[in-house]
């Protein structure tokens, strides 16, 4: 939502470094927004610990810059490797300012980071090393400004690589999705739809496993996602089903709820005549057709996490790699893992990528012995959505290609 911003005489630590107008700016979002991007009291006690010290200088990226002015497309991620030799390590980065940066989140171009390197320990801050700690006055003409928020903060990662997951619950259970509402009719007999269309469909059915019939009651849902194609994600290691990767096609929107309504034949005979929902396509991934199935609209995911280290030991396989038919993932693409919050995965959690370990022939020696090569370090990931025994993560360094199968564990 749009902040309206009202310029005045004002004094504060930020002066020098950025604008009056980006800096009162960023002081209300911190009292408007705080509430909505929560800190872990993990992640404020390592900020507050590194403050008080700072970080070694061994623990810096070789060519950390003496400064970096914050711009448009600009994240977390990349400000934490260029400072620190380990960009998971967010929380440490914003440690080293804790008093001038107060959350992480509300990061914004045109502030100007400096690397303090004094006294034997790093420490970021907004103050240019060697000025004088007194405040200024700043003077500017009152003037009235719109600034929207939400796209002025710089994100953890780039979300063009993961906005359609933000959006799309991709994961569901067998149950879930046996007993979703399905379209059953189209207008005019037709095959597919799209944006615009109008469609029939049914919640509660008389075999199979039962549903819950569409209707309009008060706290029943009214915006669907439409989904096909339940496929079954298998764990690489015991081959068991944990979950199913629905194929989001669209969005449908319930006009009408179904009913049923008695009617008499021509033989005065009284029967029950079964009346669909009417839904009306509202967006268009794919084209949609009959039997394609419907969930409700799930609320709307804040990409509210800090790129940070598991706090516990995790480890486990690549399930899938998001895509038609692809096989390998590549930089900035999406994988599933078989571990979720019940494991205790969180958003945000960076995970390490191991090649596995193989076998070669000794060509050097004339018995061409078999060699097991050690599994070897393949790159980071980063999980930015969880399901139960699922997460989703995004691939964001490689040295090679990943698979299915591929193990993860902490970085």
């Amino acid at each position: 939502m749009p902040l309206k911003t009202c310029s005045t005489t004002h004094s504060h630590p930020l002066r020098p470094l950025v604008g009056a107008s980006v800096l009162l700016v960023a002081l209300l979002a911190s009292h408007a927004w705080a509430q909505k991007f929560p800190i872990t009291a993990d992640q404020r006690a390592t900020a507050s610990q590194v403050a008080q010290a700072g970080v070694a200088l061994s623990e810096l990226a070789p060519n950390a810059p003496d400064s970096h002015t914050v711009k448009r497309g600009d994240t977390l991620w990349g400000i934490s490797g260029l400072f620190l030799k380990s960009p998971w390590r967010w929380p440490e980065l914003w440690g080293m300012n804790l008093q001038e940066i107060r959350n992480p989140h509300l990061i914004f171009p045109g502030q100007v980071l400096y690397l303090d390197k004094s006294n034997g320990r790093a420490r970021l801050t907004t103050r240019r090393p060697g000025d004088p700690g007194d405040l200024a006055t700043v003077r500017v003409s009152p003037r009235t400004r719109y600034e929207s928020l939400g796209d002025s903060a710089i994100p953890p990662i780039s979300l063009q690589a993961i906005e359609a997951f933000l959006a799309e619950p991709l994961i569901v259970d067998e149950a879930t999705f046996a007993r979703a509402p399905r379209i059953v009719a189209t207008q005019e007999s037709r095959v597919l739809l799209s944006r615009g269309d109008r469609a029939y469909a049914r919640g509660q059915y008389s075999s199979g496993v039962p549903g819950t019939a569409l209707t309009e009651g008060e706290g029943q849902p009214r915006d669907f996602r439409v989904f096909r194609n339940a496929v079954p994600l298998k764990d690489p290691t015991t081959g068991g089903i944990i979950a199913y990767e629905a194929q989001y096609v669209g969005k449908a929107l319930l006009e009408r709820g179904e009913t049923t309504r008695e009617v008499t034949d021509a033989k005065g005979k009284v029967q029950s005549e079964l009346i669909p929902a009417t839904i009306d396509i509202v967006a268009a991934k794919e084209e949609m057709r009959v039997g394609d199935r419907l969930l409700p609209e799930p609320p709307r995911e804040l990409p509210n996490y800090v790129p940070r280290a598991p706090e516990g030991a995790q480890s486990g396989q690549i399930v899938s790699v998001y895509g038609n038919a692809v096989t390998f993932a590549a930089q900035n693409q999406v994988v599933a893992i078989n571990r979720g919050s019940a494991h205790g995965m969180e958003r945000g959690h960076v995970l390490a990528l191991q090649r596995e370990s193989h076998l070669v022939t000794d060509k050097t020696d004339d018995a061409r012995p078999q060699l097991r090569l050690p599994g070897e370090r393949n790159g980071l990931m980063m999980v930015f959505r969880t399901f139960d025994q699922v997460s989703y993560a995004l691939v964001l360094q490689i040295t090679d290609v990943v698979k299915v199968g591929d193990r993860f564990t902490n970085p």
